[in-house]
C-alpha cells in the first residue's frame, strides 16, 4: 500500500538522490503487485478447490436418489445401471477429496504463508518513511541555523541540530539501504517458493484426472448396450416420449 507523506518543512538539500528513491519506489512497487497477485491466486484456488468438492458432493447425492427411486426395485437392468453409476461417483468423490487435500496443502498453505510475511514488509516501509520524515525535518532545521547570523546562541543551537540529525540519519540510510538490498532478493524468491507448489498442482490434476478416465471408462463398458449407437437411444427416448404425451392425463385440451 502506498503511503501519505507528512506536510513537514522541506530542506534545501536533497537529502535522498531522485535515482535512489526511484529505486525504492520500483522495488516496492513490485512487491505491492506481487502482493496483491499472491492474495488473488489464494483466493481463486479456494473457490476451486470449493467447487470442485461441491460438484462431486452432488454427483454422490444424484446417483444416491437415483438409488430411492422405485424404477430400481422393478427393474433389475435400471439398478444394475444406477449402482454402477454410484458406484463411479463414489470413486470420483474419493479421488476428488485427496486432490483437494493435495491442493490445500502444497498450493493454497504456502500461498497463505507466502503473503503473511507482507504486514511485516509493509510496516518495515512505513519506518523507513517515519525515519525519512523525521531525516528531512532535522535537516531543514540544521540548514535555517546555518543561514543564520552566526552569534554564540545561533552557534549552540546549530550545533544541537547536527547532533540530533545525525543519529536520525544514520537510522534511515541504516533501513534505506536494507530495504534497497531485501525488497530485490525477496521479489526474486517467489520463483524458489512457488515452483514446487505449482509443480504439485499439476501433478495433482494429471492424476486426477488420469482416474477420471479410467472410472468413466469403466463405467461406460458397463452402461453401453451392444449395437445401441447415441442416435438410435435418442430415436429411441423419442418415440417414448411420444407415447407418454399421446396419454389422456397429459394431452393438450
Amino acid at each position: 500500500m502506498s503511503w501519505i507523506p507528512f506536510k513537514i518543512t522541506q530542506p534545501k538539500k536533497q537529502i535522498v538522490p531522485k535515482t535512489v528513491e526511484r529505486d525504492f519506489e520500483r522495488e516496492y512497487g513490485k512487491l505491492q503487485q506481487l502482493e496483491e497477485q499472491t492474495r488473488r491466486l489464494q483466493k481463486d484456488m479456494k473457490k476451486s478447490a470449493d467447487a470442485d468438492l461441491a460438484m462431486s458432493k452432488s454427483a454422490v447425492k444424484i446417483s444416491l436418489d437415483l438409488l430411492s427411486n422405485p424404477l430400481c426395485e422393478q427393474d433389475q437392468d435400471f439398478l444394475n445401471m444406477v449402482t454402477a453409476l454410484d458406484t463411479a461417483m463414489k470413486r470420483m468423490d474419493a479421488f476428488n477429496q485427496e486432490k483437494v487435500n493435495q491442493i490445500q496443502k502444497t498450493v493454497i498453505e504456502p500461498l497463505k504463508k507466502f503473503g503473511s510475511v507482507f504486514p511485516s514488509l509493509n510496516m518495515a516501509v512505513k519506518r523507513r518513511e517515519q525515519a525519512l520524515q523525521d531525516y528531512r525535518r532535522l535537516q531543514a532545521k540544521v540548514e535555517k541555523y546555518e543561514e543564520k547570523e552566526r552569534t554564540g546562541p545561533v552557534l549552540a543551537k546549530l550545533h544541537q541540530a547536527r547532533e540530533e540529525l545525525r543519529p536520525v540519519r544514520d537510522d534511515f540510510e541504516a533501513k534505506n539501504k536494507q530495504l534497497l538490498d531485501e525488497m530485490p532478493r525477496f521479489y526474486s524468491s517467489r520463483l524458489d517458493y512457488f515452483q514446487p507448489s505449482f509443480e504439485s498442482l499439476i501433478r495433482a490434476q494429471v492424476v486426477y484426472y488420469s482416474e477420471m478416465h479410467k472410472i468413466f471408462g469403466d463405467l461406460t463398458q458397463q452402461l453401453d448396450q451392444p449395437g445401441h449407437s447415441d442416435e438410435q437411444r435418442e430415436q429411441e427416448n423419442e418415440a417414448k416420449l411420444s407415447e407418454l404425451r399421446a396419454l389422456s392425463i397429459v394431452a393438450d385440451d
